[in-house]
């Protein structure tokens, strides 16, 4: 086997590590901050996007595992760990859960595996979110999770990530058709709130990384195309049943959310039968 770790490439700012250096994680470079810093100082309030949206698969998770009995997750595009990573909420509940990790940056590998190696219950898989059927037959994938079973399906601040033209509806929709029915999806994504911030955002992940689409409440419900969206609906991420068990809300409460609260949007869908 290769040494993964070796590709990591400390001059060329990763999505992965601008998010960890973002939720005051420490596994980032200084090209990494250097982006950081530009939503930090040019977008005030904007790192309020990556802690809503922490907030919402934590909860996501946590509702998933006490009040249905699937106990099986695939994490798509998981980034690098944090507290309260998918398997911990889960199996913290459920402890027989079953959490599969999927992403391409190398470094998250190399964290991921070695935090997860005396848990016999992750896996974390080398592939991208855009070549699903890679992902299903990864042999570290069929190790784990049984497909003849439900699956919650996370997709967690990922489908942005995903341009028009890579066609994000086609993954959901790969998913849908190979997970039984009782199968759970979860989807953050970047909320389009029509406004300066919204371009200015779009157009630092665009430059930066050639990719990063808000997307409007129909464009993000068009994705779970086939599937029953729960209560309630799309929907800003802290909103998104902010009394759900599991962790931390950073959620409304009484007050107003900010513009920045409002461009995640977060939902979950369920496969029916």
């Amino acid at each position: 086997m290769t040494d993964e770790g070796s590709s990591i490439d400390p001059s060329k700012p990763s999505i992965a590590r601008v998010y960890d250096y973002l939720l005051g994680g420490k596994d980032n470079y200084a090209v990494d901050r250097e982006i950081g810093d530009v939503f930090k100082r040019d977008l005030p309030g904007s790192v309020a996007i990556a802690f809503a949206n922490r907030a919402a698969l934590i909860r996501a998770v946590g509702e998933i595992a006490t009040t249905t009995g699937v106990r099986q997750f695939i994490d798509l595009g998981s980034g690098l760990p944090t507290a309260d990573n998918v398997h911990q909420v889960a199996q913290r509940h459920a402890p027989e859960s079953r959490v599969v990790y999927v992403d391409t940056d190398p470094q998250v590998l190399v964290h991921g595996r070695a935090l997860l190696q005396e848990n016999d219950r992750t896996r974390v898989v080398a592939a991208d979110v855009r070549d699903p059927d890679d992902i299903r037959h990864h042999p570290d994938t069929l190790e784990l999770i049984d497909f003849d079973c439900p699956v919650a399906v996370m997709f967690s601040a990922v489908l942005h990530h995903v341009n028009d033209e890579e066609d994000p509806a086609a993954i959901v929709r790969y998913w849908r058709d190979h997970v039984p029915a009782g199968s759970y999806f979860f989807v953050s994504h970047f909320r389009s709130g029509d406004n300066p911030e919204t371009a200015e955002a779009e157009g630092v992940l665009q430059q930066t990384f050639g990719r990063g689409r808000w997307r409007t409440d129909e464009e993000i419900e068009s994705l779970l195309d086939g599937l029953e969206i729960l209560d309630p609906g799309i929907v800003p991420a802290p909103l998104w049943r902010p009394d759900a068990v599991a962790g931390p809300q950073h959620g409304s409460g009484e007050r107003e959310l900010t513009v920045w609260e409002r461009l995640i949007a977060a939902g979950l869908a369920r496969k029916s039968g």
